[in-house]
């Protein structure tokens, strides 16, 4: 199905409007003016959001757009508090960062079943009972409920994966993430063959780390170009930044600091990143032209990993690294 991975969605929630409050006289068989017993009413139902480690995308909200919780009810007589209206819950994946309709912040959700009420529903109105005194013994009026507004609110997701595959179109990063967790991402001669993050887990041993294959940047994404900024924001929950760049490429130094540029212009936070250096496809390379890519490299005190997803050259070497960064 095209277009399923969605990651920024515009969507209208409203909290429920609490109930009314009773306007009821106690009255019996023998009891013909009995004191005011109208009851309170019940509370609106509040907007609800909630981690969800099964959703990875916001495509189940697609067709659902407008999250309206249920009204609370009136007030009965006989001092009967109406029902609470029933909770709405928005039900989004791990790294979903809600904001308002002027791009602020609201809350953020970074753990699964982690639940945050967004938007509290309306209070209900007192009913008569509660305003009888001494001096009005039979008031005939009652609280309305709390009307509530709606507001349009922003869900934006940023994956959570400890580490983020970095690199221009066609450098290897899906074939890398496919030979090193078991992720099938589409692979295939194209300049944008991944439109989409995706996941894997890598294994150590007991423990593991997830990493994500971010789709390829290009010079000017951060100003829109190619696929522009729209999944740079992925890698700015990752505490680990692996660029890729292929053995093939030509002016390779000049190549790798141009991603660090679009990463800067884009956050600043991003050269503070722990990071890691490979050079993919480094079958197709001698010895030679490595001790040149080296020594080219360490001119700017970067150090690297030669690697190779057809041999298996140096993928071990990458784990272990990649785990203790980590």
């Amino acid at each position: 199905m095209k277009n399923c991975f969605i990651d920024f969605i515009k969507i209208y929630c409203k909290s429920g409007d609490g109930g009314s409050g009773c306007i009821h006289f106690y009255r019996d068989k023998y009891i013909s003016r009995g004191g005011p017993d109208g009851g309170t009413g019940g509370r609106g139902g509040n907007i609800i959001i909630q981690g969800n480690s099964s959703i990875h995308t916001f495509f189940h909200l697609r067709y659902n757009r407008h999250c309206i919780a249920q009204s609370g009810y009136p007030g009965r007589e006989n001092n009967v508090t109406g029902s609470n209206g029933k909770d709405f819950l928005i039900e989004v994946p791990i790294g979903t960062v809600v904001k308002d309709e002027n791009k602020n912040i609201i809350t953020e959700i970074v753990k699964n079943y982690e639940k945050k009420i967004l938007f509290k529903g309306g209070k209900g109105g007192k009913g008569n009972a509660f305003f009888k005194n001494s001096v009005n013994q039979s008031p005939y009026h009652a609280q309305k409920g709390v009307k509530t507004k709606g507001y349009y609110i922003f869900l934006e997701l940023k994956i959570l994966a400890d580490v983020g595959l970095l690199g221009f179109p066609n450098t290897g990063k899906s074939t890398l993430l496919s030979v090193i967790t078991k992720a099938k991402p589409k692979i295939g001669n194209f300049f944008f063959t991944t439109k989409y993050p995706n996941l894997g887990v890598v294994k150590m041993n007991f423990n593991s780390f997830l990493i994500a294959d971010i789709p390829g940047i290009i010079e000017n994404a951060s100003e829109g170009k190619g696929l522009g900024h729209r999944f740079l924001r992925h890698a700015e929950r990752n505490s680990v930044l692996l660029f890729v760049i292929s053995a093939d490429t030509k002016n390779k130094k000049q190549k790798y600091l141009i991603l660090l540029k679009e990463l800067s212009k884009f956050n600043l936070d991003f050269l503070n990143k722990k990071r890691l250096l490979v050079i993919s496809k480094s079958d197709l390379i001698s010895n030679k032209e490595k001790d040149k890519i080296r020594k080219t490299f360490f001119k700017i005190k970067e150090n690297l990993i030669f690697i190779s997803s057809f041999t298996g050259e140096g993928l071990m070497e990458l784990k272990e690294k990649l785990y203790a960064l980590v």
